[in-house]
């Protein structure tokens, strides 16, 4: 019964997608405007699901971080209406043509941005998450299909609801978006084999989902397992910005994807840097985790093992290696590194260009915090999530990254000879 209602789903997913195609940009903007007014009038009805979902968290002994996520407050719901507004104000990336060029032949060969069909998301705890993602796939012209976790069921469905009868006042089917309403974790594994009618799955989760859903999926994926940021702090480097620069990498949100893991520091600035940073990491309660050349400068700290390289803490916890020059940094990014986010902070120009250029990550950085990798801090309005993979997209993805491209050819009588 489960299998055929999910199937059922994503069938109607795709009849919806196809019917997306001929939306102007008008519409979908009015009705992004109307899901904001539509989660405003049915907050209490949203909240009181949500406290369904909070009450049932509670007896199940969640983490207070766990049960922060989930709540709709109204400044959480308030901050979705504001996304809602913000997808709405986004250039339309939908029928946009590039790359015309007349051919030998005759005829005019172009490319246009078109959806990439139906998206399976499949996600945790954060019920806001429902909207943000329904909000980014209607504006570029996708159906999606949502499956959250077992502990937002209420939130999520509620949310749905809301969104849906404002679709269907805009005269667009109601399946463009979607909740499985099954907390069965046999629904993730049905949904992982609709290959005829899901396009792309994005997971957003612990690593641990993430890398279920990328090993039993017949679907593309579109993943980050985790994010370990590394900072490198060369020779030149202004010690003052550096220490601010790592600072708040490290601690402004040390739970989450974009948060430095790793300071790197070359050994011919490390015995005047490191103390200034120390000092400033022991004062924000920062546990550092520190190579033997690290120790000999800071013998507080805790000796570092194996382990702590690579490793995603997302808690106050910071691994600290000295390193002879660039390429060794390099080196030791490649060999711990995920791909997510790198910062170099340095005065000189051609060792910033060859970090820029040879470090392969999704965001490379020039004297910058990793806490900038995000889709709203890169002009993207929102995002969607992050990605790892190359193909097709490759850091936090937005509107853009939520569609493809086509050939178009334009002819007047030409035919092949």
């Amino acid at each position: 019964m489960m299998k055929e209602q999910i199937i059922s789903m994503a069938k109607q997913a795709r009849k919806a997608a196809h019917g997306m195609l001929a939306l102007s940009t008008q519409s979908k903007n009015r009705v992004l405007h109307n899901m904001a007014l539509a989660l405003e009038e049915k907050r209490d009805f949203i909240q009181k699901e949500n406290e369904k979902d909070l009450v049932a968290g509670r007896e199940k002994g969640l983490a207070a971080a766990m049960l922060d996520r989930l709540t709709l407050s109204d400044k959480v719901m308030q901050s979705m209406m504001n996304g809602l507004r913000e997808v709405a104000a986004l250039p339309d990336p939908v029928g946009e043509i590039s790359d015309m060029v007349k051919r030998p032949s005759g005829i005019m060969v172009g490319r246009m941005r078109i959806p990439l069909g139906v998206i399976g998301m499949i996600y945790e705890s954060r019920p806001n998450v429902t909207v943000d993602a329904a909000a980014l796939c209607l504006k570029a012209g996708n159906a999606i299909v949502l499956r959250g976790g077992s502990e937002a069921i209420h939130s999520n469905l509620a949310l749905a609801k809301v969104l849906q009868q404002a679709l269907a006042e805009e005269n667009i089917d109601p399946a463009a978006i979607q909740v499985i309403p099954v907390t069965d974790r046999e629904a993730v594994n049905i949904m992982l084999t609709l290959e005829e009618e899901i396009d792309l799955i994005i997971p957003r989760g612990g690593e641990g989902l993430i890398r279920f859903v990328a090993e039993n999926s017949r679907i593309p994926v579109l993943k980050h397992y985790k994010g370990v940021c590394h900072a490198f702090v060369d020779a030149s480097a202004d010690p003052a910005m550096a220490t601010a620069i790592v600072m708040n990498s490290k601690t402004q949100r040390p739970g989450v994807c974009n948060a430095l893991e790793t300071l790197i520091v070359h050994v011919d600035i490390a015995e005047k840097f490191l103390p200034l940073v120390g000092k400033d990491l022991a004062a924000a309660g920062v546990e550092v985790r520190g190579c033997s050349e690290t120790k000999a400068i800071l013998p507080e700290v805790t000796a570092a093992v194996e382990d702590d390289w690579g490793k995603e803490f997302l808690e106050l916890i910071l691994a600290v290696k000295v390193v002879e020059n660039l390429d060794a940094a390099m080196d030791h990014i490649v060999k711990y590194g995920s791909q997510h986010t790198e910062t170099i902070i340095t005065e000189s120009y051609t060792n910033s260009q060859r970090f820029l250029r040879e470090v392969d990550s999704s965001s490379v950085m020039v004297n910058a915090s990793t806490r900038f990798s995000d889709g709203g801090e890169y002009g993207l309005g929102a995002e969607i999530g992050i990605s790892t993979t190359k193909l097709h997209a490759y850091g936090p993805m937005g509107l853009k990254e939520l569609t493809t491209k086509k050939f178009i050819v334009y002819g007047d009588g030409q035919i092949r000879s």
